[in-house]
């Protein structure tokens, strides 16, 4: 492709968390993660428990691959789609760097989040604006895409089904995402909003009327993080009188340690404990309907 025919091409920055490629890539993906501080020993070594237990490593960077792929295909000629990692690589500034290699002016940026918050998707956005003016490219970021008719659609079926497949009743539908530090909420953030219309748009969707949020996978820090958590909303299901639940994690797109062990081995051990039923929805991941709605929000903001 000829460099003038390269300028009229639209990038797309498809933005992800990272994950360790290998299980020997931990200890520096956690420090990445930890902004350059080594963790403990003990730190470690709980994480390395946690990724033995899900096979020894996360699939996201595969998962995101696959998601990219399906992506470029729904998006087709005139878009070019590159991957940029927020703690592995390929980092975000190898993403800017590989369009802008090619010729590329012309940038959308999205990350595979759906709601916005300062401290997460802000976070991802910074960082791609500064390598896309170091480049001389022009970006613009998709902020959030919390309510895409697709995704909407996609999660509604993937709950519906999960509660014909469980069989219990009654059950209770709970949405989750990645908890927040709570100095958010002083910040007016949208994050904890943009969740509940997720929620409120899916539960109508799939014709739910018992539902509720909740949060999930909080950092292990000293500052106090957004709840209720999951793990503490499971018992007060049973003092409801509720024989099982769906989790649906809506604040994730892709299957990784936050749904492979905080939910699938965690939560469910919680919820066995409890005797009460227990099953997720499942991760978009690649799924055609995904990939064709995250293809119309790019195209729709290019």
């Amino acid at each position: 492709m000829s460099e003038a025919t390269e300028a009229a091409v639209t990038g797309v920055l498809l933005m992800a968390y990272g994950t360790p490629a290998t299980p020997e890539d931990i200890q520096a993906y956690y420090t990445h993660v930890r902004r350059g501080r080594p963790p403990t020993d003990e730190q470690l070594a709980d994480l390395r428990r946690r990724y033995e237990a899900i096979g020894g490593t996360s699939p996201l960077l595969e998962r995101t691959q696959e998601q990219a792929a399906g992506i470029q295909a729904a998006l087709g000629d005139g878009f070019r789609v590159v991957l940029g990692m927020k703690h592995a690589p390929p980092f975000i500034e190898d993403g800017v760097a590989a369009l802008a290699g090619a010729g590329i002016t012309r940038v959308v940026g999205l990350v595979l989040a759906p709601h916005y918050s300062v401290l997460s998707v802000g976070e991802y956005a910074k960082r791609a604006e500064a390598a896309a003016a170091e480049r001389g490219v022009t970006l613009t970021m998709v902020s959030s895409w919390h309510l895409a008719p697709g995704y909407v659609d996609l999660l509604a079926g993937f709950v519906a089904e999960e509660i014909d497949r469980l069989g219990a009743e009654p059950v209770e539908v709970v949405f989750t995402a990645h908890s927040l530090p709570t100095r958010i909420l002083d910040m007016g953030d949208p994050y904890p909003d943009q969740l509940a219309e997720t929620a409120k748009e899916v539960a109508a969707q799939a014709g739910v009327d018992r539902w509720s949020v909740g949060w999930q996978s909080a950092g292990r820090t000293p500052e106090p993080w957004i709840g209720p958590d999951l793990l503490a909303i499971l018992p007060t299901l049973v003092d409801a009188g509720v024989a099982g639940v769906v989790v649906c994690p809506a604040g994730f797109v892709a299957d990784h340690l936050e749904v492979l062990y905080d939910l699938d081995v965690e939560a469910r051990a919680a919820a066995d404990q409890l005797g009460l039923a227990f099953s997720r929805t499942p991760s978009p991941n690649s799924h055609p309907s995904f990939c064709a709605t995250v293809a119309d929000v790019v195209r729709s903001h290019a």
